[in-house]
C-alpha cells in the first residue's frame, strides 16, 4: 500500500511539475528537441505470486532461475517538456513452467500501460556528465487480459488443511480474466547514434484484481485479488522529429539563463556605447569624431570646434598661425619670437607623440572620414613649415597573418602619403614607414584594436 501511495504521489508531482514547466518554458522549447519516441523491446516476464502448490516458473537448479524470452512489447512516448512525459505501451507475455517441471502450464497475457515518464538525467542536471548515457523513470497503470492456454484437467494435490486431505483445482483453459494494477520501473539507456538508443528496463507490476494464479488455476482464497510480477527487457528507441538529435539528449538552453545572458549582453553593449575613446567627454555612440586631440574643445557630437571651417581646430590653429611669424620681421618683438618658438615646439610635440593621427577600419587602407581633420592638420603644418619633412608611420592590429598585417600597415602609410601629395606637398618631404603590428593593446578587445589601426606622424629633422 505504501508503494502505491508513493507511486501515485510521484505521478501527481510529475504531472503538476510538467504543467508548470510547460507554461514557463514551452514556447522556448517547442522547436528545441524531438518530443516523440517509438520503442520496441524483448525480455523476460516472471510471475512472483500467486502460484498453485507445486507450480513455479523458476528453475531452482539455476542461481538466477532460467532466462527465456517470453515478453515482447512496443510503445510510444511523448515528452511534454525536456524532463516529463507520458508513454503508452502494449506488451505480450507468455508464462510457462521450466522444461524439467512435471506440472505443465501456459498462460498468455496482454498488457496495455499508460505511464508518466521522468528523464532523471535532466531532472538531476547531470545529462552533460553522463554524455551518451541516460536514465528514465516511469510509472503508471496497466490493464491486463490473462488467458490460460493449456488444459491441465483436474489438478489434485495433497494438503495439510484440517478436515481435508486433498486440494482439487479445475483448469481455466479457454477463459480470460481482465484485471489491472500499477507498474513502476527504471530504464538506463545508451545513445548509439544521433537518434537511436538502446535501453535496459526493470519493472515491477502489482495487480489488484487478479483471481488467476500464474499457472492458470484459481489462486487460493488467502492470496486472491493480488498478483505480482517482474519484467526485465532490452529495447531500442528511436527519436522522431525535425531535429537530427535524440530528444532525450538534445541540448536545451534554460530560458531564465538565456534571459540573464541576453540582459548581460545588453549591459555590455551599453558599457561599450558609453566608452569615450578619445577622452573628450562625449561617449563613443554620440561621438562623430572619436579621435579628437586631448585638451582641444569639442562640441556635443565630439567634433573639435572649427568655427571658420578651414579644417583646423580653432585652438590648434592659433598655435599654427603663431609659428608662421619669422624672426627679424619688423614689428615682432623678442618676447613674441620666444612665444612663437615655444608654440612651434608644442605643435611638434603633439605630432611626434601621436596626438595627431589617422584611423582605419578593420582590414582597410583608406582613412576613416573622421581622420580627415588629422591629415589636414599635418597638411597645414607642412605648408607653414616648407623646410620640414614628415615620417608617415603605418600600424595594424594583431588580427590575422603577421606578414599580411605588415603589408597592410605599409599600404596605409602609402595612402596617406598620396593624399598629402594630391594636396600639394612634394613627395620628397614625405617618408613612408610601415611599423607593422602594434601589440600594445589587448588583442581580444575590439575597441582597443581600433586605437592601433592608424597612421601616426613624426617630424624629421
Amino acid at each position: 500500500m505504501k508503494k502505491s501511495l508513493l507511486l501515485i504521489s510521484l505521478l501527481s508531482f510529475a504531472t503538476n511539475f510538467s504543467q508548470t514547466d510547460e507554461n514557463t518554458d514551452g514556447e522556448k522549447q517547442s522547436n528545441g528537441y524531438n518530443r516523440w519516441t517509438i520503442e520496441v523491446n524483448a525480455g523476460q516476464s516472471r510471475g512472483l505470486n500467486p502460484f498453485s502448490e507445486g507450480y513455479s516458473s523458476s528453475d531452482a537448479s539455476k542461481i538466477l532461475g532460467k532466462f527465456t524470452f517470453n515478453n515482447f512489447g512496443i510503445g510510444a512516448r511523448y515528452m511534454m517538456n525536456p524532463k516529463f512525459g507520458v508513454k503508452a505501451d502494449l506488451n505480450y507475455d507468455i508464462f510457462k513452467n521450466f522444461d524439467n517441471s512435471p506440472k505443465k502450464f501456459e498462460v498468455e497475457q496482454y498488457r496495455l500501460g499508460i505511464q508518466g515518464v521522468i528523464n532523471a538525467s535532466r531532472l538531476l542536471g547531470i545529462e552533460e556528465n553522463l554524455k551518451r548515457f541516460g536514465l528514465l523513470i516511469h510509472g503508471g497503470v496497466n490493464i491486463l487480459a490473462m488467458s490460460p492456454k493449456l488444459d491441465t484437467g483436474k489438478d489434485i494435490t495433497l494438503v495439510n488443511t484440517p478436515g481435508a486431505e486433498f486440494n482439487v483445482q479445475d483448469s481455466n483453459a479457454g477463459n480470460t480474466e481482465y484485471n489491472g494494477g500499477l507498474i513502476f520501473g527504471i530504464s538506463p539507456q545508451y545513445r548509439i547514434t544521433n537518434k537511436l538508443a538502446i535501453s535496459f528496463d526493470l519493472s515491477t507490476i502489482s495487480n489488484y484484481r487478479q483471481h488467476f494464479a500464474w499457472d492458470g488455476h484459481y489462486a487460493q482464497e488467502n492470496n486472491n485479488l493480488s498478483g505480482r510480477m517482474i519484467n526485465y527487457n532490452f529495447g531500442l528507441n528511436y527519436s522522431l522529429g525535425s531535429s537530427d538529435f535524440h530528444g532525450d539528449w538534445a541540448l536545451i538552453e534554460d530560458k531564465k539563463l538565456q534571459e540573464i545572458t541576453e540582459l548581460d549582453n545588453r549591459i555590455n553593449d551599453l558599457e561599450t556605447l558609453m566608452n569615450d575613446t578619445d577622452k573628450d567627454g562625449v561617449p563613443d555612440y554620440l561621438d562623430v569624431e572619436n579621435n579628437s586631440i586631448t585638451g582641444v574643445a569639442v562640441d556635443t557630437k565630439g567634433r573639435m570646434i572649427d568655427v571658420n571651417k578651414n579644417g583646423v581646430p580653432d585652438e590648434l590653429e592659433k598655435l599654427v598661425t603663431m609659428t608662421t611669424s619669422k624672426d627679424g620681421v619688423d614689428g615682432v618683438s623678442g618676447e613674441t619670437k620666444t612665444a612663437n618658438a615655444i608654440n612651434a615646439q608644442m605643435i611638434e610635440k603633439l605630432i611626434n607623440e601621436g596626438y595627431v593621427t589617422a584611423y582605419f577600419e578593420f582590414n582597410q587602407t583608406d582613412p576613416t572620414d573622421a581622420s580627415t581633420e588629422g591629415i589636414d592638420f599635418i597638411l597645414t603644418y607642412m605648408r607653414n613649415h616648407p623646410e620640414s619633412t614628415i615620417e608617415i608611420l603605418g600600424h595594424a592590429d594583431e588580427v590575422g597573418n603577421s606578414e599580411y598585417n605588415n603589408k597592410l600597415a605599409n599600404n596605409r602609410s602609402a595612402n596617406v602619403k598620396k593624399v598629402l601629395i594630391d594636396a600639394g606637398i612634394n613627395a620628397s618631404r614625405l617618408v613612408v614607414i610601415g611599423k607593422g603590428e602594434d601589440k600594445s593593446v589587448n588583442p581580444n578587445s575590439s575597441q582597443a584594436r581600433r586605437l592601433v589601426r592608424k597612421v601616426s606622424f613624426k617630424i624629421k629633422k
